[in-house]
């Protein structure tokens, strides 16, 4: 992880060094900011409904990788996430060329699957949009649901 990185957690607005191995209960990743592309809109001029999800997803999976878990070797070795539900809340809109940066955090420790929470912040920290999602760990030979793999449960422990 580099330094750059650090700043990226926070808890109750205030930042930890995760150079210190500092990780706290209710620990929450922040991403950089995503730019609103003109594609990502609709007719009206707002971000469109379906891209909060996209927007989650970047965001869960850019926190994964400052962890050091790869989604892709994951999957190599047979672990796939389904997304098996997701909740968004739209409180005001985003528009094009809007700065959004996406808080995400583990809601409980990892068992058959994992619950994340999102919120979205405009440039203005305007709150845009908050959610979860919950996915589930699936043995993909067997098609079937399994416990979260040992290596990534003592990674993610810790962060809820």
């Amino acid at each position: 992880m580099t330094p750059d990185n650090d700043k990226h957690y926070s808890k109750k607005n205030k930042h930890y060094s995760e150079n210190n191995k500092q990780f706290f209960k209710e620990l929450t990743y922040i991403t950089k900011p995503i730019r609103v592309r003109y594609s990502d809109t609709d007719q009206m001029g707002y971000m469109h409904h379906s891209n909060y999800l996209r927007f989650f997803e970047i965001a869960r999976l850019e926190w994964l990788q400052v962890l050091g878990i790869s989604y892709q070797k994951m999957e190599k070795e047979g672990v796939w996430l389904p997304v098996v539900s997701a909740d968004t809340h739209y409180k005001s809109p985003a528009f094009f060329e809007d700065e959004l940066v996406v808080h995400v955090s583990l809601d409980k420790p990892p068992t058959a699957a994992l619950l994340f929470s999102y919120t979205i912040y405009n440039q203005n920290h305007v709150l845009i949009c908050s959610g979860t999602t919950k996915l589930a760990f699936l043995d993909a030979a067997r098609q079937r649901p399994m416990r979260c793999p040992k290596a990534l449960y003592e990674v993610l422990h810790p962060l809820c």
